[in-house]
This record gives C-alpha cells, structure tokens and sequence, in this order.
C-alpha cells in the first residue's frame, strides 16, 4: 500500500493567508510540511520562521499524518484530529469500536446527526491501514 499525499490547499482548517505563508516557505504538500515537522525542534522552527503558534504546525502536522492514509485522506483527516485521534501511530493502536463511539459522540454534538458517522468498517479499514504504513512507509 502506497500513502498519499496532498497540496497544501486540500489540507482542512488552513486559510489563504496560512498556505500561502506555507508556500513562502517552499512548503507546497503534505509531504514536505511532515519532513520540515519530524522533530518538536524542527516544529518550534517552523513556528518560528512563520511567526505562528506552535499550535497551529502542531494540528497541520497531524492533520498531513493522518490524510497519509488512503481511506482517510483529506476527507476524514480532521473529523480523527476532532474525535482525539492525532496521529497515524496513535491510531493504529486505539480499538475499533472505541474510535467509532468517538466519532458517533462527536457527529451527535456537533451536527446532531449520527447518520454522518462513517460505518465501523471504514474505520477498521482506517486503523488497519495505520498498522500497514507504521510498518512498510514511514515518513521519509
């Protein structure tokens, strides 16, 4: 299984004004926002060139680990960081049905709809594919 990666634009919760200091910066996907945040002193720096909070690169960071999975990509990366989920290794060692309750919680109080919640499976796949990855593609 090959991981994916993604422009900075398709990355939930960045404004304009953020991805263009990203790109400023030479940070123009994913992959290269997790090379230039592998270490908490390569964040500070980050952080620091930006003239942003740590928190910010912090949840971009997660945010970018976790769309790496297929099945999760840009479209679920930001309902996993809302539901306590913040990285691919986390993930791959949270139980299936506790993350899905996670998730239900969260659809309900957030949009009052639990219909939204993605089915158990997708999250089985989801976590599946965290094992996967942790094991042959970590971040390079």
């Amino acid at each position: 299984m090959s991981v994916c990666y993604w422009t900075i634009e398709k990355l939930p919760g960045l404004s304009q004004q953020q991805q263009t200091q990203l790109k400023n910066f030479g940070i123009t996907t994913t992959q290269q926002l997790l090379n230039r945040g592998k270490t908490a002193q390569l964040k500070q720096s980050l952080a620091n060139q930006l003239g942003m909070n740590i928190l910010y690169i912090n949840k971009w960071i997660a945010l970018a680990d976790l769309a790496r999975l297929p099945s999760v990509g840009c479209q679920y990366c930001g309902l996993l960081l809302h539901s306590g989920i913040a990285s691919v290794t986390q993930l791959s060692q949270t139980p299936v049905h506790r993350l899905h309750r996670q998730i239900l919680r969260l659809q309900v109080a957030t949009m009052q709809r639990q219909d939204l919640c993605p089915p158990v499976e997708l999250v089985q796949q989801w976590i599946q594919e965290a094992r996967t990855i942790l094991f042959s593609n970590p971040i390079k």
